[in-house]
């Protein structure tokens, strides 16, 4: 989480009940119009899934079998 979400939240939270819920209310309304079926990924996990992308190209990966799950 970035810190100017945290400080966002910090904010949040000294507002009364009904203006935190008004709060929520936004937020999810925002986040559904950005990505109605919540198929956008966050630039953190652009970066995780380009990643893994490029560790499976490069035959950095291993079958369950090879887990030792004790």
């Amino acid at each position: 989480m970035s810190e100017h979400t945290k400080e966002l939240f910090q904010l949040v939270d000294t507002l009364p009940e009904s203006e935190k819920k008004l709060i929520d209310e936004i937020i999810q309304r925002v986040i559904l119009a950005w990505d109605p079926d919540f198929t956008k990924l966050t630039p953190e996990e652009a970066d995780i899934l380009k990643k893994s992308e490029q560790e499976r190209e490069n035959g950095d990966v291993f079958t369950e079998n090879e887990i030792d799950w004790n």
